[in-house]
């Protein structure tokens, strides 16, 4: 169980987001040495969090004994020094059963993956929702992503639940997610309640997010290129346009084109390149597959190309 003598999560997420890779061995079971040694290695660049066994960790690949087995070790990396937030996500019962072992490991948090296979509507997402946090002293970060699309009303309504602390937007529908930030500010709910930018290669659309009140975000990129993540971060939070245009021009928006190559390449791509940055963490589980060699060789270019670029 998290110390109760901790800060809110909502307190400590202040910095660049860190979601690592989940670590396979040869014969594809989980691989906790080279797990923690990916994850420890990323804590020497200071992410403001670790979110393990989520969508870039291959949550939906992993059994629940597994899951807890990562989230152990994450904690264990970390070993306080940042929060942890692990997913958790399907029906809610299985939703729960994710919570109460994310709770053994010691986590600070969950984000809730969106419900599938069922469409109960934005009642059922209240319900659902509803459910799992009145079951777990865990906070909660809600992720709108896929087919689930939240109401502002329906965000507005979750954000006055005490241990839903946030939502976190993977659509990139700005004139929703606007209306998302208004509703639930006008609300009256806790005004550290925080908003996330979950989209792939979510340097992409920071900027724009940022514009309409959603401070957070993911970073794959820091998974293999953290010293472009990071520049990226620091100019973001600089008003540095020209690096930020510089980043944009020469790897984000050529990287994303290549993501958008093969179904999958937001989680393999990534694994793939953490694996070339020296990392152990093996290759994804099915239904992923591998990315083609030519395609790692033409990311590694332009990560050569960016360096040279930022001098």
């Amino acid at each position: 169980m998290p110390s109760p003598s901790r800060q809110p999560l909502a307190a400590r997420l202040d910095g660049l987001l860190f979601f690592p890779v989940t670590a396979f061995d040869d014969s594809g079971a989980f691989d906790p040495v080279g797990y923690q040694g990916h994850v420890e290695a990323r804590l020497e660049d200071s992410p403001a969090a670790v979110f393990a066994a989520c969508g870039t960790g291959e949550f939906p690949a992993l059994a629940p004994a597994e899951y807890e087995q990562v989230l152990r070790v994450a904690v264990r990396a970390t070993a306080g020094r940042v929060p942890v937030i692990g997913g958790t996500g399907y029906g809610t019962a299985l939703a729960l059963d994710y919570a109460r072992a994310a709770e053994r490991a010691g986590a600070d948090g969950l984000l809730v993956l969106p419900p599938y296979s069922a469409d109960g509507g934005q009642d059922g997402l209240l319900r659902h929702y509803s459910a799992l946090a009145a079951a777990t002293p865990l906070d909660l970060v809600l992720y709108q992503r896929d087919q689930v699309a939240f109401t502002p009303d329906t965000v507005a309504e979750l954000a006055a639940v005490p241990n839903i602390v946030g939502f976190k937007d993977g659509r990139g529908d700005l004139d929703l997610m606007l209306r998302i930030v208004s509703a639930v500010r006008t609300s009256g709910a806790d005004e550290d309640f925080l908003f996330f930018n979950g989209m792939p290669t979510a340097e992409m659309t920071q900027q724009a997010y940022r514009a309409i009140g959603v401070p957070l975000y993911s970073s794959a990129v820091f998974c293999f290129a953290p010293d472009l993540a990071l520049a990226f971060h620091r100019a973001l939070e600089k008003g540095d346009t020209a690096t930020l245009t510089t980043l944009t021009d020469v790897l984000l928006r050529p990287y994303v084109e290549l993501r958008r190559q093969r179904p999958g390449y937001a989680v393999s791509l990534v694994k793939a390149a953490t694996r070339a940055a020296g990392h152990a963490v093996g290759g994804v589980r099915a239904p992923l597959t591998e990315p083609e060699p030519e395609h790692l060789r033409i990311l590694q270019d332009l990560l050569a190309r960016a360096r040279q670029a930022l001098g």
